[in-house]
């Protein structure tokens, strides 16, 4: 095998561990909006149901992409371990921005290792979830993407998978 047919296979498994990793966060954020849904005050409920259509879109159009370069999609979990008990509207927007932060660091992975039309489309999605945590959270951050980095080696609580 090639030294360049070497590069390409190593790009080819990068690209698909981040489409794997975005889409399992995806599946996270599909759970996540749904209890949002449920405890978020009735003048933001619109809101949370256009985030939670927006990510169950973005959630089937990468279970295609891992498929089209050969892996298989993972599954979503059973449920979802939430960072914090959701009892009011206060924590319900909490978790929503907190969703978003996670997406917006796993889509700036997804951005380093990707090309072309699927790059674009990870920009889309970082550009999409840094929107949406300014919208729930009152504002936004410097870098969205990179602020999860600085929370320690765990990043920002965020559901997770709890198989």
């Amino acid at each position: 095998m090639t030294d360049e047919r070497r590069a390409r296979e190593r790009a080819k498994a990068a690209e698909l561990t981040a489409l794997r990793a975005a889409l399992d966060a995806e599946h996270a954020a599909v759970y996540g909006y749904g209890v949002v849904g449920g405890k978020v005050h009735e003048d933001r409920r619109g809101e949370a149901r256009a985030a939670h259509d927006a990510h169950r879109a973005r959630r089937d159009a990468w279970q295609r992409a891992v498929r089209d370069l050969g892996g298989d999609p993972v599954p979503a979990a059973p449920g979802y371990a939430l960072p914090f008990p959701v009892a009011d509207t206060g924590s319900a927007v909490r978790l929503a921005a907190q969703l978003e932060d996670r997406l917006a660091g796993v889509y700036a992975d997804l951005v380093r290792a990707s090309q072309g039309a699927r790059r674009r489309s990870a920009v889309d999605a970082l550009r999409e979830a840094a929107v949406r945590a300014a919208r729930w959270r009152g504002g936004s951050v410097a870098f969205p993407g990179l602020a999860e980095r600085s929370a320690g080696p765990g990043g920002s609580p965020a559901p997770r998978a709890s198989r």
